[in-house]
């Protein structure tokens, strides 16, 4: 019976004959990037490709993955910039309000939309109201220091929250509105997180190119007597947000 052998692992020449050229320029950006202050210009395509001694198509697949990774600021007209750090949002039932504020970032809104809508579907299980009931949905830009982070379509039970819509600011948290207009203690919260890539219209509202990973958040939120608040969906951008989450073994 022949016996067989594993195959010898392929030294160190072998595998840099196997990785690819704009893997080898994508690490040693990332020494550069790690020595760089956020903002610092990065050397032109022209002169990473001379530096190198790879095509132009090279450096541009580089720039790409790491502009993904929210590693490389590409300004239309202006050059690439290396990156502020992504921002670091814990998951925990709290405002896009107090979690900016906590790191230190100064939040910002602007109203894109609030219409009414009656209740169809899913919408009226989410949300504890018959068919047909108004449902008031509010679409708004997030911003952090003024920088389009993510796009936040909300819906809330119109019925239990009746004239809720005069009491809603650009920049103020509607959370506290609630709280403060209509005694809601928020209790718990539902979410999940997948991902999905930018379209047009997400595209132009956040600054991003079109097909940019983005960040898609479901939440149901409930009051701490267990009855529906919110259903909200935001898109958020993938090279600018990142979600930490403590784990804890069950007892």
């Amino acid at each position: 019976m022949l016996e067989t052998s594993a195959e010898p692992e392929p030294d160190a020449g072998t595998r840099a004959m196997r990785e690819p050229k704009y893997w080898g320029l994508k690490r040693h950006l990332l020494d550069l990037l790690a020595a760089l202050p956020p903002g610092s210009p990065i050397p032109t395509e022209r002169s990473l490709a001379a530096q190198f001694d790879v095509s132009r198509t090279t450096v541009r697949q580089a720039l790409a993955d790491l502009t993904v990774e929210g590693r490389l600021l590409r300004v239309q007209g202006k050059g690439t910039f290396a990156a502020e750090p992504k921002v670091a949002q814990r998951l925990q039932l709290s405002s896009y309000t107090e979690d900016m504020r906590a790191q230190g970032r100064e939040p910002s809104s602007k109203l894109i939309d609030v219409v009414e809508i009656p209740a169809e579907g899913e919408l009226t299980t989410l949300l504890g109201v018959r068919s047909g009931a108004k449902v008031l949905r509010m679409q708004r830009l997030r911003l952090a220091d003024n920088e389009p982070m993510a796009i936040e379509t909300t819906h809330l039970p119109l019925g239990r929250f009746r004239g809720l819509r005069k009491y809603l600011q650009p920049g103020g948290s509607l959370y506290q509105v609630l709280k403060e207009r209509f005694d809601v203690e928020m209790g718990h919260a539902e979410e999940t997180i997948e991902t999905a890539l930018a379209g047009p219209h997400e595209a132009e509202l956040l600054g991003a190119d079109v097909g940019m990973p983005m960040l898609l958040l479901s939440r149901h939120s409930f009051d701490t007597a267990e009855r529906p608040v919110e259903w909200v969906r935001s898109v958020y951008r993938g090279d600018r947000y990142k979600f930490v989450a403590e784990l804890n073994r069950p007892t």
